[in-house]
């Protein structure tokens, strides 16, 4: 799974980390100083890496709660995130991830404490008022738990603050913690979805959407509140008749009356990401599309952004109530 390990000093004691130097001793560890010594080296390529990661673990030290991109949330009035990891196990083109970072190596924050208590400053900075808490946006939140243990942490945290919303935005089928483990009415696990024949295109490394949905499924039948999140929606010639199959399919299955969201979006990134991931990918079929930029933001042409959206929005809400559907906007 990963390449080498390295580990800021300070750490090198630390009980968690301990345990995961100890599962893979058979990986050349290497202490450092601090972790941007490494993931932030200049003349690195993403591409490449991508092929053999390392493990980067590491302390944050600041910003460790931010407030989430308008676009992210779900109609809470206090909206933020929280990144454990940087990186992602799996390989999505669309994902503004490699147009973002220089490297590829996954970087592991392993100071939980430090997190816990920025969340529960934010708590008490709005007392009484919800919040949500997202730990989707930097890395996918479930798909390394065998090695981050964050499920196991954090969900007692969240335990102790019912007006605190804690969302697991994942394509991962690593659920054995979530279904060991009591539901949480404040804890809603999100599963993103494409179209199967997109998603065989785009989205490398990606458990199918057969997986995702029967894990989905365990998951509702234990009584954990689920949502879908259809974002970012991808436009080619037949992008109709697969989403048309996509939401049948889905929501044939799952229990409609309990899930908690629902969100759909367009492909969107900042421009600067953008003309990276075209360097990276000179090739591929999505950075070829009709692609236009608006005050900095790359997405679809104005006219097929609107017709895709409005498409997929009519299809959607022939399954569920307008009540639990949040469009992502690009405004």
């Amino acid at each position: 799974m990963f390449s080498a390990i390295y580990v800021e000093e300070p750490l090198l004691s630390h009980p968690r980390v301990e345990t995961i130097v100890a599962r893979y001793g058979h990986l050349p560890l290497i202490p450092i100083e601090r972790y941007g010594e490494i993931f932030n080296r200049k003349a690195q390529n993403f591409r490449l890496q991508k092929q053999a990661p390392a493990l980067i673990i590491a302390s944050k030290q600041n910003n460790l709660v931010l407030p989430a991109p308008e676009q992210y949330g779900l109609g809470g009035k206090h909206n933020y995130y929280f990144s454990h990891l940087l990186n992602c196990i799996y390989d999505c083109r669309y994902c503004f991830l490699q147009g973002m970072y220089r490297s590829a190596h996954y970087v592991w924050f392993a100071n939980y404490d430090d997190f816990a208590q920025a969340i529960h400053d934010k708590i008490e900075q709005h007392a009484n008022e919800s919040c949500y808490f997202y730990s989707g946006y930097d890395c996918d939140s479930l798909a390394l738990e065998p090695v981050t243990q964050f499920v196991d942490y954090f969900l007692p945290v969240f335990s102790r603050h019912a007006n605190a919303v804690l969302e697991l935005r994942t394509k991962s089928t690593q659920i054995r913690s979530l279904l060991d483990r009591t539901p949480m009415d404040n804890c809603v696990i999100a599963f993103s979805f494409t179209p199967e024949n997109i998603s065989q295109q785009l989205e490398h490394k990606v458990p199918s959407n057969r997986k995702r949905l029967d894990a989905m499924i365990k998951l509702q039948k234990k009584g954990w509140r689920v949502g879908l999140r259809f974002d970012p929606l991808i436009y080619d010639d037949s992008y109709y008749a697969s989403y048309e199959g996509l939401f049948n399919d889905i929501f044939s299955q799952v229990d409609i009356d309990q899930l908690h969201s629902v969100s759909l979006g367009v492909f969107r990134l900042p421009e600067t990401f953008y003309r990276n991931m075209q360097r990276l990918y000179p090739a591929e079929q999505l950075f070829a599309a009709k692609i236009a930029n608006r005050d900095g933001m790359v997405s679809y042409q104005a006219d097929i952004e609107s017709k895709l959206v409005d498409d997929c929005e009519s299809l959607l809400l022939k399954y569920i109530p307008k009540s639990i559907y949040y469009p992502c906007s690009m405004e």
